[in-house]
């Protein structure tokens, strides 16, 4: 089954589906996203490495999970999606956090181009990796995460460093 990707426009106006292997490229239409950064009691944060086979960002460190919606699918039953298919994890409490973060960025020729609500989840579950979308995950406690991103941002996605920033920033986390 081949995945889609929802275009938009800059109003945030449904104009299309494209499949999403095709609409990742050099010219990276507008379309719909999610993030998710989980936390557990301890309050540490799930960083994840993106499987070393993808597409887009390979190997690259990242947050929780990241996705894109489907048709008429709201961002937290993405979310919710993702980490089951992602991670294995099916009890996750989930809340909105920046609905209208969008960004642009590039690697390897390759840009992404999205509309990309960010959201929290909090759980107990140990996640069970899929191999197709995860190389790997580590627990990290939030205030060395900030620590971290300001030393070496470069070690990771600069959408999860640009999300971190402004979950601080609006007090979010």
């Amino acid at each position: 089954m081949k995945d889609y990707v929802v275009l938009v426009n800059e109003k945030k106006e449904i104009i299309g589906t494209m499949e999403k292997l095709k609409a990742h490229s050099d010219k990276t239409p507008l379309h719909l996203a999610f993030s998710v950064f989980l936390f557990n009691n301890k309050k540490e944060f799930l960083l994840q490495q993106r499987a070393l086979h993808k597409k887009t960002w390979p190997g690259v460190w990242t947050n929780s999970v990241c996705g894109h919606l489907r048709l008429k699918e709201t961002p937290l039953a993405a979310a919710k999606r993702r980490l089951k298919y992602e991670l294995g994890l099916t009890k996750v409490k989930i809340k909105m956090a920046l609905p209208d973060y969008r960004y642009k960025a590039e690697k390897d020729g390759i840009v992404e181009n999205e509309i990309c609500p960010v959201l929290i989840g909090y759980s107990d579950e140990t996640p069970k990796i899929n191999k197709d979308e995860v190389e790997a995950i580590r627990w990290i406690p939030w205030k060395e995460w900030l620590k971290e991103i300001k030393k070496n941002p470069k070690n990771y996605s600069p959408w999860c460093v640009e999300e971190t920033l402004l979950l601080v920033k609006n007090k979010k986390l």
